[in-house]
């Protein structure tokens, strides 16, 4: 059973050239800096998913494997917390399957607990 991420933006204006260029530097360094060559990471669509307004749609599908799966998905998240931060005024919606990813303007889009060095460390271990 897979899990998956997905991340949308949608606002009356359209995605003007600066902030185009934007969304290409945040998804260039988020490639560059990945930590898995072998596992899915931000995967924006092209032309968007076809919702009205949508200026911005992708999805990640989570890796199984547990030691991988906080570190894709704390990339991942940061990473989209970048693209809301560069294009103001979207109506955005984040969420995993059925949940809802909270935002706060302070750590963006998190969930609890997902930087605790601690559960990163057991979930390696496993």
């Amino acid at each position: 059973m897979s899990v998956s991420l997905y991340y949308s933006a949608s606002r009356a204006t359209p995605l003007t050239d600066d902030e185009t260029a934007a969304v290409e530097r945040v998804v260039a360094a988020h490639m560059a800096s990945f930590p898995y060559d072998d596992e899915e990471g931000l995967h924006l669509y092209d032309g968007g998913a076809g919702e009205p307004d949508e200026i911005v749609a992708g999805s990640t599908k989570l890796p199984l494997a547990p030691a991988h799966m906080l570190p894709v998905l704390t990339h991942v998240l940061d990473s989209v917390t970048e693209l809301r931060r560069a294009l103001p005024g979207a109506r955005w919606h984040v969420h995993m399957d059925d949940l809802d990813v909270p935002w706060t303007d302070t750590d963006g889009y998190a969930f609890p607990g997902m930087r605790d060095p601690d559960l990163a460390k057991e979930l390696g271990d496993l």
